[in-house]
C-alpha cells in the first residue's frame, strides 16, 4: 500500500529525476569527449568545415522553420488557446534544440573517433558510441521533463486535469511539425550531396568515398550530421513525446478519474533511463565486436526495465480498476509493458537480418549487381518489400495481445514501453552518422590505411545500426498513430456529447456517428485519401532528393571540367559552392510537402459530404500505407547500401568491378529511400492525427 501510494503521489516526479539524472549522465559524456584528442592540425580543419557546414544549414532552416512556427503559434492561440499554443511553442523549441545539440556532439566526436581509430577498434567504437549516447540520453532526457513539467505547471494553473491534458495536444503538434521538417530538410541535404558525391566521384571520375578531390565530400559529411544526426533526434523526441501524451490521453479517456493511468507512463520513461545509462557503461567496458557490443545495451536495457517495471506497475494497479463492464488487472497492465519490449527485440532483429552484410538478403543484392545496375534495382526492391511481412505481423501480434491484457490503454503502454527504450536505441542510430564522417576525416586527412580498415569497419557495423533504429522508429510510429487515432474517436464522442444542441448526437445516435463502418462510402473515401497520402508526400520528398543531387552532379561536373588539377590533386575544389547548393534546395523545397498532411486534413474535415467519418477514416488510410511503405523504403536502402559495402570488402570483383558500379547505383537510389521519404512519413502520420484532433471543435 505504501508503494502504491508513493508511486502515486511523487510518480511524476521521480520520472521528472530519472531525466535529469539522463541529462546529467550525457553531460558527463560530453565532458569525456571534449577531454579526448581530436588528431592533427589537418583532422581539425577538415572537421571544422564539416562543423561549419552543418552550423550554417541549421542556422538557416531554424531561421525558416521559425516563419512558419510563428503562424501556427497564433492560430493555435486563437482557435485553440494559449494553453494549447504555448505547449505547441514547447514542443517545437525542445525538438529542434534535441536535433541542434545532437548535431554539435557528433561533430566533436568524430575528429576524435578518427583519431582514436589509430590507437583500437574498441577505444573507436567507445568514441563513437558515446557521442551517440550523449543525443540517446538527451532526447529522452528532453522529452520526458518537457512533458512531465509542462504538465504538472497546466494542471496547478488550471487545476482540472482535463485542461492539463488537451494542452498537451498542443505540445505534441510543435514535436512533430518541427520533426517533419527537420527529417525533410535534413533527408534532402544529405541525399542530395551522398547522391551527387557519388554519382560523379565514384562512378565517373572512380574516386574513393570522402575523396577529397571530389567538390561535394564536405556537403556529403555535413549532411550525414544534418540528416542522421539532427533529423533523427527529432524524429525520436516527437515520437517519444507523442507517445508519452498519447499514453496520458487514453489512460484519462479510457480509465476516467483514476490517476494511476496518467503516472504509469511517466514512471515507464523514467525507469528505462537507468537501463540506458547501465548500457553504455557496459558497452564501454566490455571488449567484444562493436556490432554485438551495441545489441548487447540494448538487451540489458530491455532486461532491466522489464524487471522494474514489474513492482511499479503492482503498487499503481493492484487494486482492480473497473471501469464500465471492463476490468483493468495489474497483471494485464504488466504484460502490455513486457509486449512493447518483446516487439522492440523482435524489430531489431528483423530489420538486422534484412540489412546486415552476415546475411542471405543483403548478400542477394550483391550477387546480383554482378548481372548489372538493372538487376541491383529488382533485387533492392524485392528486399524492401519482403521485409514488410514479419514486422507487420509483429505489430499486429502486439496491438492484439496489448489490447486484450488491458484494452486500447494497453496498446498505449506498449507503445510507452517501446519508446522507452530510445536512450539506447538512438545511441545506435547516431553512431551511424559519426562513424561514417569519421572514415571521411581519416580519408581526407590522408591517415594511414589501418586507420581507415578501422572506420570502414564501424561504418559498416553503424549502416546495420541505422537500419535498425529506422525499422524501430517505424515501427513504435505506427502504433503510435494507432493510439492517437483512438483518442480521435474518444475525442470526437466527448465533443459529441458535450453538445448542448438537440440536433446533435445523443445516446444510440452518438455511438452510430462515431463508428467507422466500411459499408459508409464516406468512410472508404476517406480510407483512399488517407491511403494516397504517404505516396504523395514520398513523391515530394524524393524529387526534392532528385532535383538537388542534379544540381550537385552538375557543380561536381563543371568544376572538375574548369580545374583538371582537381583530379591531380594540384588544384583545391570549392567545397562551399556544394554546400550552398544542396542548403538552398533542402531549405527551399521542404516546406510543400511538410504542410501536405495538415492541409489535407483540413480540406477533409472542411468538404461537408466528407466531415468526421471520412476523416477517420483518412487518418487509418494513412497508417496503413505508411507503415508498409516506411518500412519498404528503410528496408530496401539499408540493403542497398551493406550491399555496396559487401562488394567493397571484396565480394564480387570488389571496388572498381562491375558490380561495384551497380552496388553503387543501387546505393544512390536507396539513399533517400531510407534516408529522406522513409523517415519522415513516421511524424507525417502523427502528425495528420494530432492535426485531426484538434481541430474537432472547429469543423464538426
Amino acid at each position: 500500500m505504501f508503494l502504491g501510494d508513493f508511486l502515486l503521489n511523487s510518480g511524476i516526479w521521480i520520472s521528472l529525476l530519472f531525466a535529469a539524472v539522463g541529462l546529467g549522465c550525457s553531460f558527463y559524456l560530453i565532458k569525456l569527449i571534449l577531454a579526448a584528442p581530436a588528431g592533427d592540425g589537418r583532422m581539425k580543419q577538415v572537421a571544422a568545415a564539416i562543423e561549419e557546414g552543418a552550423k550554417a544549414y541549421l542556422n538557416r532552416q531554424i531561421v525558416s522553420i521559425g516563419v512558419i512556427a510563428v503562424v501556427i503559434f497564433i492560430l493555435t492561440a486563437v482557435f485553440k488557446g494559449w494553453p494549447t499554443a504555448i505547449g505547441f511553442l514547447i514542443g517545437a523549441v525542445c525538438s529542434l534544440a534535441a536535433g541542434f545539440i545532437g548535431m554539435r556532439i557528433a561533430v566533436l566526436a568524430n575528429v576524435r573517433t578518427a583519431q582514436a581509430a589509430s590507437t583500437s577498434l574498441h577505444g573507436a567504437m567507445c568514441m563513437a558510441f558515446n557521442g551517440g549516447a550523449v543525443t540517446g540520453l538527451l532526447v529522452v532526457g528532453l522529452a520526458l521533463l518537457s512533458v512531465g513539467i509542462f504538465y504538472e505547471v497546466m494542471l496547478h494553473v488550471a487545476e482540472k486535469p482535463a485542461t492539463a491534458i488537451a494542452s498537451l495536444i498542443g505540445l505534441a503538434l510543435g514535436s512533430s511539425l518541427i520533426s517533419v521538417f527537420a527529417r525533410l530538410g535534413g533527408g534532402i541535404y544529405t541525399k542530395a550531396a551522398d547522391v551527387g558525391a557519388d554519382l560523379v566521384g565514384k562512378i565517373e571520375s572512380h574516386l574513393d568515398e570522402d575523396d577529397p578531390r571530389n567538390p561535394a565530400t564536405i556537403a556529403d559529411n555535413v549532411g550525414d550530421n544534418v540528416g542522421d544526426c539532427a533529423g533523427m533526434a527529432a524524429d525520436v523526441f516527437e515520437t517519444y513525446a507523442v507517445s508519452l501524451i498519447g499514453a496520458i490521453l487514453i489512460g484519462s479517456l479510457t480509465l476516467k478519474d483514476t490517476p494511476a493511468a496518467i503516472v504509469y507512463p511517466f514512471l515507464l520513461g523514467g525507469v528505462s533511463i537507468l537501463g540506458a545509462v547501465l548500457g553504455i557503461y557496459l558497452t564501454n567496458i566490455r571488449k567484444v565486436s562493436p556490432g554485438r557490443a551495441l545489441l548487447e545495451a540494448v538487451a540489458v536495457n530491455s532486461v532491466l526495465s522489464a524487471i522494474l517495471y514489474l513492482p511499479i506497475t503492482y503498487g499503481l494497479f493492484k487494486d482492480n480498476v473497473i471501469v464500465g463492464s471492463t476490468t483493468y488487472t495489474w497483471g494485464g497492465i504488466y504484460l502490455a509493458s513486457l509486449v512493447g519490449i518483446v516487439l522492440t527485440a523482435a524489430i531489431v532483429l528483423i530489420t538486422n537480418y534484412y540489412t546486415s552484410t552476415k546475411y542471405s538478403p543483403v548478400r542477394k543484392i550483391a550477387l546480383a549487381s554482378e548481372t548489372g545496375h538493372a538487376t541491383n534495382i529488382i533485387a533492392g526492391l524485392a528486399t524492401g518489400q519482403r521485409a514488410t511481412a514479419l514486422p507487420v505481423i509483429c505489430i499486429a501480434a502486439a496491438i492484439l495481445l496489448s489490447y486484450y491484457a488491458a484494452g486500447f490503454y494497453g496498446i498505449a503502454i506498449a507503445v510507452m514501453s517501446m519508446l522507452s527504450l530510445a536512450g539506447i536505441i538512438i545511441s545506435l542510430d547516431a553512431f551511424g552518422p559519426i562513424t561514417d564522417n569519421a572514415g571521411g576525416v581519416a580519408v581526407m586527412s590522408d591517415l594511414p590505411q589501418s586507420v581507415r580498415a578501422v572506420t570502414d569497419e564501424l561504418d559498416a557495423v553503424g549502416n546495420t545500426m541505422k537500419a535498425v533504429t529506422k525499422g524501430y522508429a517505424i515501427a513504435s510510429a505506427g502504433l503510435a498513430a494507432l493510439v492517437l487515432f483512438r483518442s480521435y474517436v474518444e475525442e470526437l464522442q466527448q465533443h459529441f456529447a458535450d453538445l448542448a444542441n438537440p440536433k446533435h448526437f445523443t445516446g444510440p445516435a452518438l455511438v452510430e456517428a462515431t463508428q467507422f463502418l466500411l459499408s459508409d462510402p464516406r468512410v472508404v473515401v476517406g480510407l483512399f485519401i488517407g491511403g494516397a497520402l504517404p505516396f504523395l508526400f514520398s513523391a515530394f520528398s524524393m524529387d526534392a532528393v532528385g532535383n538537388a543531387a542534379g544540381a550537385v552532379v552538375r557543380e561536381v561536373r563543371r568544376q572538375l571540367q574548369a580545374k583538371p588539377g582537381i583530379l591531380k590533386g594540384e588544384d583545391k575544389p570549392e567545397y562551399g559552392t556544394c554546400v550552398d547548393i544542396v542548403t538552398k534546395a533542402a531549405l527551399g523545397q521542404m516546406i510543400i510537402p511538410a504542410l501536405l498532411p495538415i492541409v489535407v486534413v483540413m480540406l477533409v474535415a472542411w468538404i461537408h459530404p466528407l466531415g468526421h467519418l471520412a476523416l477517420g477514416g483518412m487518418l487509418m488510410g494513412t497508417i496503413v500505407t505508411g507503415l508498409f511503405l516506411a518500412i519498404s523504403m528503410t528496408g530496401s536502402g539499408g540493403a542497398w547500401d551493406n550491399a555496396k559495402k559487401y562488394i567493397e570488402e571484396g565480394a564480387h570483383g570488389g571496388k572498381g568491378s562491375q558490380a561495384h558500379a551497380a552496388s553503387v547505383t543501387g546505393d544512390t537510389v536507396g539513399d533517400p529511400y531510407k534516408d529522406t521519404a522513409g523517415p519522415a512519413i513516421n511524424p507525417m502520420i502523427k502528425v495528420v492525427n494530432i492535426v485531426a484532433i484538434l481541430i474537432i471543435p472547429l469543423f464538426f
